[in-house]
């Protein structure tokens, strides 16, 4: 089969990444396909799963066209500078075309050390894989701008981590690019102003047309990151790992390494087993957002002139974050609440809700799906801290026209609940890949009731609790 490839990435100087073919596997095999993502992509599903198909797949054969290499960036990791990153275990294949003209990126996870590997192997094992498969996928039925996840492979080897031997996998990405703010932030600190010109005339072509300046890219990246967070908070979704290298340029969320969706609510929830200040919590990723951003601001400041001017518009731009997301997070919070068009009056209304949630430990995506059904005060451990609350918002709710579609559409009854993620990471790396394409199909429709899929509407009983994620090494 020939690719729709035009690497227009690859086209770029040399500096910008290491010309880097996947390492072959032992004995790759296919162990998920999106057949759906697939088709949009204009790819033959069938020869995907083919034999052919799983070779290029693993990156065990190369198919025409493709021009393999990893990305170089750099990034604040948990706030610390760090000044050569880049793609340690992934390789980019190229880019394809879609049928409606479209260009997505596909990418290998765990092909293999690369110039960028420091002292890593370049591989992945299943756990990682399988998570990022998942959780990427169901941002996609959740609506959410992502990454998507196209197959997912185990090759036949063993990847040792933790002075264990596990089962060594390969994720096969989709994203429409892989420019982060690290990207910049590496040219940048090299000086390069003819790299950061190409950078950005690459990300005004790519994915903002109407910009016609670096300060217009910036201000396009804001407002994509602002909507993008505040879609986060509205479903529970902490990233865990908000580096700067972790920020596609896009507004897609990318890099899903100890991510998780919160059971209990509260606000400063940390899941990362190496976010150990909690740097990344729940509650702080608006204003990681905006940090991470304000670096990008930085980068950009020698394209824009005279530079105490540049410094007044770059810091301007970035400031309008904050109520380009406060308006996003109205939006989306008021929506769950049954309120179509939510306005700062109502603002009070949701953050009691949310602060008797915390107190109550109430689940957050069973309370917000009970306002619907009349369940919700029950995921409260005292029913009266609801009991309180509701009058004022079933008064609210009686202004509104549709609330009950306003909250069928923004309140999931399912999500990738950690619990069930280390099921399916125990199973498969048995060999038992049942349950993740159980989990799967569950999360495919996360707004529709469906007695078939009715246990992954559950929160996990006390024994059952997953505290602690981790990074897809």
């Amino acid at each position: 089969m020939t690719l729709p490839f035009d690497n227009s990435y690859a086209r770029l100087p040399e500096r910008f990444y290491a010309r880097q073919d996947p390492v072959p596997v032992k004995a790759p095999s296919l162990a998920a396909l999106n057949r759906p993502l697939a088709e949009r992509l204009g790819l033959d599903a069938d020869w995907l799963a083919s034999a052919e198909g799983i070779a290029m797949l693993a990156g065990n054969t190369m198919p025409p066209g493709a021009e393999p290499l990893a990305q170089a960036y750099a990034g604040h990791q948990f706030g610390g500078w760090v000044p050569t990153l880049g793609d340690g275990r992934a390789i980019l294949l190229g880019e394809v075309v879609a049928p409606d003209g479209a260009r997505f990126d596909i990418q290998l996870k765990g092909a293999g050390r690369t110039p960028f590997s420091r002292r890593g192997d370049g591989r992945a094992w299943i756990g990682p894989v399988l998570r990022e498969y998942i959780v990427s996928e169901a941002f996609a039925a959740l609506g959410i701008p992502t990454t998507r996840a196209l197959a997912a492979l185990t090759t036949g080897e063993v990847v040792v981590r933790d002075a264990m031997g596990r089962p060594g996998a390969i994720l096969a990405r989709v994203a429409s690019s892989h420019v982060r703010v690290g990207t910049f932030q590496y040219f940048a600190a090299r000086g390069d102003e003819d790299a950061l010109i190409s950078l950005c005339n690459f990300m005004i072509s790519r994915h903002y047309p109407d910009a016609t300046s670096p300060l217009d890219l910036l201000s396009d990246v804001v407002a994509a990151q602002a909507d993008l967070v505040a879609r986060w908070m509205s479903v529970g979704f902490i990233h865990g790992v908000m580096n700067t290298d972790n920020m596609a340029l896009s507004g897609e969320t990318i890099d899903f390494g100890p991510c998780a969706f919160m059971d209990d609510y509260h606000p400063q929830t940390v899941f990362s087993s190496i976010d150990q200040f909690g740097r990344y919590a729940y509650a702080n990723q608006p204003q990681i957002a905006a940090w991470n951003l304000a670096q990008l601001a930085t980068c950009l400041l020698p394209l824009m002139g005279e530079r105490d001017a540049a410094i007044e518009a770059a810091t301007e731009a970035v400031h309008g974050f904050a109520p380009i997301y406060q308006g996003a997070w109205l939006r989306y919070m008021g929506a769950k609440l049954g309120l179509s068009s939510a306005t700062e009056d109502d603002r009070p209304l949701i953050e009691d809700l949310l602060s008797r949630m915390a107190v109550e430990r109430a689940d957050f995506t069973r309370t917000f799906h009970g306002l619907r059904s009349g369940k919700a005060r029950a995921e409260f451990i005292d029913p009266a801290a609801f009991d309180t609350w509701a009058p004022a918002w079933q008064a609210r709710l009686a202004r509104e026209e549709t609330p009950t579609a306003t909250m069928a559409a923004a309140n999931p009854v399912r999500i990738p609940r950690n619990h069930r993620i280390e099921e399916v990471i125990v199973a498969a790396t048995d060999g038992n890949f049942a349950p993740f394409e159980r989990l799967s199909a569950a999360l495919r429709t996360p707004f529709a009731d469906d007695p078939a899929f009715a246990e992954f509407e559950l929160a996990p009983v006390p024994d059952e609790r997953v505290l602690r994620t981790f990074c897809g090494t």
